[in-house]
């Protein structure tokens, strides 16, 4: 690939602890992923994003970082990170790590020091350590997990974490932390790591002091992008690197700002991925993006699922098809049969459209949202933060099936740490891999197709009907989708469908690529 590879890529998102056990103690691994190279590189992906595998108390799934240079013990060492590297470039397939700025681990050595040195100091400088009104916290900030934004220690001031409190959040007004995390960033550029993706990367700066100013006291402040311009002057240093950011703005203008040619290469788009099934809402973030993208000239990029979000089987089966994080929606009626059929033709429409695609592990098995999880087996701080009101988002991390018929599923050798649905037995890979109408065989076909003739680029609309989205690519490839209730007609040679084409219609929550 060029060196802007980035553009055009498909991704392929590893939640390392979900994804296979490599020592046999219930936990996915390095040593797990190392063993599935092979698998990762038949079904034909561009590169592998990582959620963090740092040493963590893992008190929010590792985002929770105790120290961004080494790996955390359970999945290796830093070693066998560097091996995986190596053997993963050496099957063309490029690194993406987590790097999560905004805050650390209570128990890293930093806040420990906070701690110990007390007000005042310059340890405690590097966070945000407030007085409050007698027993109050300094200000009615609330946590993104649900209660108050502040924690309150012995000495009585009180620390700042937009998550949860075992996350206190850095002062990025502070020199050190600049240089701390630029530091971090050359530590894993020199490693042979391809790229960064920059979670919450809209919120790191804030003053808990100012008075209001009309803006929102934490989110998308305009001094965020003096940082990403000092991480992309070390990026581009490193030929063939990227970023790509966690950015959750309503502003599609204010959006385009992180992706001017000084900052960030691309962002995540989150307006696609919480779209509900329906053409018209389709057709109009499609649009959107590509109206946004254009004055910065920027990628676009699509994704379904990811390991925050409800599984697309799920989702796409309920009566709400769209996605907000503030409603999850659990315990919503699901018909997984009606999902199935359109997270078939939604694959299909993503990975047809210019830009670079992001594909959650187990979205190529159909894997449903695991919604039956037992409540004292729930690790999400979200369920316990809010109270145990909101289920959070443990059942789409549920670890892969891969062989056999009951669990742990060929995953690893002991009880994995979240349980799997005794009705995965079907969707294993070694169940899915023979069999040509699977979905893990529609996502092999639909990225060897990918690879030689999509990737980024334009497209042109086509005037199939109000409910139906259809377009061609530059290479002359036609992707028709149907999510309307009457079958439509398609014409030319079926490259690829997600359904059977009966009469040569093309049925409702069905996808066909032509030529």
């Amino acid at each position: 690939m060029p060196e802007t590879w980035w553009r055009g890529a498909v991704i392929y998102q590893v939640y390392l602890r979900s994804f296979a056990d490599g020592d046999g103690d219930g936990v996915g691994d390095l040593a797990g992923l190392r063993s599935r190279l092979p698998y990762l590189a038949e079904l034909g992906i561009d590169a592998i994003w990582l959620n963090p595998w740092y040493p963590s108390p893992l008190a929010d799934g590792g985002y929770d970082v105790a120290d961004y240079r080494d790996i955390h013990p359970s999945f290796g060492t830093l070693a066998e990170a560097g091996t995986f590297i190596s053997e993963a470039h050496a099957l063309g397939i490029r690194i993406i790590i987590d790097v999560v700025p905004n805050h650390t681990s209570d128990a890293s050595d930093w806040f420990r020091q906070a701690l110990a040195a007390g007000p005042g100091s310059p340890e405690r400088a590097r966070f945000w350590f407030r007085r409050g009104t007698g027993d109050a916290p300094p200000n009615d900030w609330q946590s993104i997990f649900g209660g108050p934004a502040w924690t309150r220690v012995p000495d009585g001031e009180w620390y700042l974490h937009l998550f949860a409190p075992q996350q206190p959040d850095f002062n990025w007004t502070h020199p050190d932390v600049r240089a701390d995390f630029l530091d971090v960033l050359k530590f894993w550029f020199d490693r042979g790591v391809d790229g960064i993706r920059i979670d919450s990367a809209a919120v790191l700066i804030k003053d808990p002091d100012a008075e209001p100013d009309g803006l929102d006291p934490y989110t998308d402040r305009d001094a965020v992008h003096e940082i990403y311009r000092d991480w992309r002057r070390l990026a581009d240093t490193y030929p063939g690197r990227m970023l790509v950011g966690e950015v959750w703005l309503p502003d599609q203008e204010r959006l385009a700002r992180y992706l001017r040619p000084d900052e960030l290469h691309t962002v995540f788009n989150f307006p696609f991925l919480g779209a509900p099934w329906d053409a018209t809402a389709l057709r109009t973030v499609i649009d959107d993006t590509f109206a946004t993208l254009a004055p910065v000239g920027a990628p676009a990029t699509w994704v379904l699922s990811n390991h925050d979000v409800t599984r697309t089987v799920t989702r796409y089966g309920r009566a709400d098809t769209s996605f907000d994080h503030a409603d999850r929606k659990h315990g919503t009626p699901t018909d997984l049969a009606l999902g199935l059929r359109r997270a078939r033709a939604a694959a299909l429409l993503s990975l047809a459209l210019p830009g670079s695609v992001y594909v959650y592990q187990g979205e190529e098995l159909a894997l449903p949202e695991a919604e039956d999880l037992p409540d004292e087996l729930l690790q999400d701080p979200i369920w316990h933060r809010s109270g145990h009101t909101d289920r959070g988002r443990d059942g789409c991390r549920v670890p892969l099936p891969w062989s056999g018929v009951e669990p742990p599923f060929g995953f690893g050798g002991a009880e994995p740490w979240l349980p799997q649905p005794a009705g995965w037995k079907d969707l294993t890979v070694e169940a899915q891999q023979a069999d040509p109408s699977s979905m893990l065989s529609l996502y092999r076909a639909a990225l060897r197709i990918r690879a030689a003739e999509l990737g980024d680029g334009t497209l042109r609309w086509l005037p199939l009907g109000e409910d139906v989205l259809a377009f061609t690519r530059d290479s002359g490839l036609t992707c028709v989708v149907n999510l309307g209730t009457e079958p439509v007609p398609v014409t030319g040679e079926i490259r690829l469908a997600s359904g059977p084409l009966p009469d040569g219609l093309l049925p409702p929550d069905t996808a066909v690529w032509l030529r």
